[in-house]
Order: structure tokens, then C-alpha cells, then sequence
């Protein structure tokens, strides 16, 4: 055997494995479970009946700037950044410059993703350029290797535009993913509109932007019987929307980030734009919907929004994009707030961070079983450690936890067999 990994908690809910227990590697693949003694010249990890295993961590909202923005991050940092975090796999967003839309760039960023060791699936766009006035061919792009179309970083503003584009992915498998802001209803906003716009005197972004276009893109999915994936959801609104919808047959789905059951939009009292984001932070009554719908299933998986700016891009608070980093700290905030609060059980967080995202994009899973492709994310879940942004792999320090202390932190990421990282 190649690699053993001893005395971990392995936890997978689609086998029911959750004990302590071996894990032999051979050839890319769990070889076998149980108690094992190491072979010669078998690299050994020694969990010690510490560490606990989880299928590798899957994240399908991420914005790696390539091409076009490299200053900011690449896919080469981004992965570094992904596979620090426990991610074996991303997805990556395709506003980029010029946008993800023809099989040709699509090719770019599955040649440049092979060096990284992690699977690094691009989106293409919904419209071409993203611009919202033509359909991108979707049958091309699908021959490329892409499971999912957005224009993610803005809503497809042409509704019809949008319900032909949910007709032709019913058709074809795809699904799209939409980012679920009114841009009129926003009209120059940057945090949520409430008591903390107002004491800052800053313009703020009505929640309507948001739940708008949420009941918007679920009306047009069952017009054409089409799935549809929500992004980001920060909002009791758009929970409901979506709870709703979900109990009437509808196949919507959606995601979360670890900020919108963190954190308030309290924080931008320090006029830092490193708490500003889009969708923004919201208010408390939002955070405990969101909470609420992740631990009943109504939100299906969480995302990191994975969206780096340069220092001086974040410099001017009112100036600034919205878009902060977090594969880094994406499995310590959870464990620190669902986990460790006895919210969640290791079983729920494999299915939000791992399952539920592969499932969604139609990928293929991935187990811990015999047989099964070896991608493990092992992690000290009692580890206590400040988010120090400079430490961060990232090109990037735009963290949004910069300064926690969190409870958790990933240890090895394993894919395909091979330690990819190590902390």
C-alpha cells in the first residue's frame, strides 16, 4: 500500500461509516478499512484518535480571477488556498476577463487546473460576455466539460432571457446558477439597507434585491418543469421563498456561505470594506433563518464565495468591491458554529461541505469505501487558531474572520490518493 492513515474518525453518511478506523491507500483508491498494519515503505499518518476524516470537501462557488484579474488570485493560488481549507475539488465562477463562454476558455482553465493536484471545474456563462442579451451554446461548452452555467456577480436582468436559458439546461443536464440580486433595486447600494446604512449614511441594498429574484428564478423553473440552484442566500426571505417551494416539488436548490451565519451587518460599523460583500451581511433575525435552513434542509450546501481583492482594491470602505476569501476558514467556521455548538454532527457538515455539492453539479461522489476514489479531508476538530490573513495562501487577504479564533482546522487533504496538503 502507498499510504496509510491510522486511528482517524471517519465519518460518511451515504455508508453509514462513522467509528474509528484505518484507511489503506493504493493506486488512487481506498484499498481498505479496518485494522491495518503498514506494508514497507507505507507513508503512515497517525490520527492518534484525533483527527477525523470527512469525504474530501467539495466547493462549487469560488472566483479564482483567471484569466484577466491574476493580480488578485489565480487558479494555481486559489488551489493552494482550496487545498489548505480540505477542498479536493472547486468550482469556479466565470466572470472572469474576457468571461468564461467559449469551449476554448474553458480548456484554459482545465489545462491550467491539472498542476494543481484538486479537480478545478469551470462554469461558463449563462449570456455571451455575460452581457444578457444572447445565450452562450450550451451544447458546446457541455462537449467542453462544464456541468453548470451562471452569470454569477450579476442576476440575468431579461427574464425571458433567463427562462429560455432554464429550458435548454432541462434539456441538455446542465443546471444554472443564479446570483440573485435586482440591480435596479440595489441602485448603487453597498450593505444592507437598515439601521447600520443609516447611522454610517451610506446607500444601502434593499433585501427585496434578493428576494425578488429568488421567487423570480423559481417561478421561471417551474414554468419549464427545469432545476435551478440559488446562490448565496442571506436572507429570512429568501428562505421561505425557497422552503416553500421546496415542499411544493419544485427543484430548487440552494447555498449558503459561513459569513451569513456568522456575522451581522453590525460589523460594518467599522467602515471596513473587508466585511463588505454581495449579497451583504444582513441582520440578526437573518442570520438564525439561515442557520435554521441549513440544519432542516432546506439550504443544501455551503459555499465559500471564495472572492479576492487586492489591499488597495479594499483600501476606500465606500469605493471598494464586495467579495471576501474563504476557502481558508470555510470548515473552522462551521465546525466553530454548528459543530461545536452541538447544532450540527460531523455526518450533517460531510453532507453540506461534500455531498450535497457534488450531487448538485452532478458529479460523481465520493465515499469513504472500499473501492471508492481516495479524496479525504482530515482535520483536528479541538485545534484553536487565530485567522491571520498574511498567513493566508491566497494571493489575497480579504478575509472576513481576520482576527477569530476558531475551533478546527485541516490537517491533510488527500486527493485521488495523494497528499496534496499537509499543515
Amino acid at each position: 500500500m502507498e499510504l496509510l492513515i491510522k486511528n482517524v474518525r471517519a465519518c460518511d453518511p451515504q455508508t453509514g461509516l462513522d467509528r474509528i478506523t484505518d484507511i489503506a491507500v493504493e493506486g488512487g483508491k481506498i484499498s481498505a478499512l479496518g485494522s491495518i498494519e503498514p506494508e514497507e515503505n507505507t507513508r503512515v499518518i497517525d490520527g492518534k484518535g484525533k483527527l477525523c476524516a470527512l469525504p474530501g470537501l467539495f466547493d462549487m462557488h469560488v472566483h479564482f480571477r483567471d484569466p484577466g484579474f491574476t493580480y488578485k488570485e489565480d487558479i494555481i493560488t486559489g488551489a493552494n488556498a482550496a487545498k489548505a481549507g480540505g477542498f479536493t475539488g472547486v468550482a469556479c465562477m466565470p466572470n472572469t476577463k474576457p468571461p468564461i463562454d467559449t469551449p476554448e476558455l474553458v480548456k484554459y482553465v482545465f489545462d491550467k487546473a491539472e498542476k494543481t493536484g484538486i479537480d478545478v471545474i469551470p462554469y461558463a456563462c449563462v449570456t455571451r460576455g455575460m452581457k444578457g442579451e444572447e445565450l452562450c451554446d450550451y451544447e458546446e461548452l457541455k462537449k467542453a466539460g462544464i456541468v453548470a452555467i451562471s452569470d454569477d456577480g450579476r442576476p440575468v436582468e431579461n427574464a425571458e432571457l433567463m427562462r429560455q436559458a432554464l429550458e435548454k439546461t432541462n434539456e441538455n443536464g446542465l443546471i444554472v446558477t443564479s446570483h440573485c440580486e435586482d440591480l435596479k433595486i440595489i441602485n448603487g447600494g453597498i450593505i444592507n439597507k437598515g439601521e447600520v446604512s443609516k447611522k454610517l449614511g451610506v446607500k444601502g441594498m434593499d433585501r427585496a434585491s434578493e428576494d425578488y429574484i429568488t421567487a423570480r428564478e423559481i417561478a421561471l423553473a417551474m414554468s419549464c418543469g427545469a432545476r435551478v440552484h440559488i446562490c448565496h442566500v442571506s436572507t429570512y426571505g429568501s428562505v421561505n421563498i425557497i422552503r416553500a417551494a421546496k415542499r411544493d416539488g419544485v427543484k430548487v436548490t440552494c447555498e449558503t456561505a459561513p459569513h451569513y451565519f456568522t456575522y451581522t451587518d453590525e460589523k460594518l460599523l467599522k467602515r471596513d470594506a473587508d466585511y463588505r460583500m454581495s449579497p451583504p451581511l444582513r441582520t440578526e433575525k437573518d442570520r438564525q433563518a439561515i442557520e435554521e435552513a441549513l440544519l432542516d434542509g432546506t439550504i443544501d450546501c455551503i459555499i465559500t464565495d471564495h472572492a479576492p481583492h487586492s489591499a488597495e482594491d479594499k483600501a476606500d470602505f465606500e469605493k471598494a468591491p464586495n467579495g471576501v476569501v474563504g476557502l481558508e476558514t470555510s470548515l473552522a467556521v462551521t465546525l466553530t458554529q454548528l459543530y461545536h455548538t452541538g447544532k450540527a454532527d460531523l455526518n450533517k457538515i460531510a453532507e453540506l461541505m461534500s455531498i450535497n455539492p457534488r450531487k448538485i453539479l452532478g458529479l460523481e461522489p465520493v465515499k469513504i469505501a472500499e473501492g471508492e476514489r481516495c479524496d479525504l479531508t482530515i482535520f483536528d476538530p479541538d485545534l484553536e487558531w487565530e485567522v491571520i490573513p498574511e498567513e493566508l495562501n491566497s494571493k489575497s487577504k480579504n478575509s472576513v474572520f481576520k482576527g477569530e479564533k476558531l475551533r478546527g482546522k485541516n490537517i491533510y487533504t488527500i486527493c485521488r490518493g495523494k497528499v496534496v496538503f499537509s499543515l
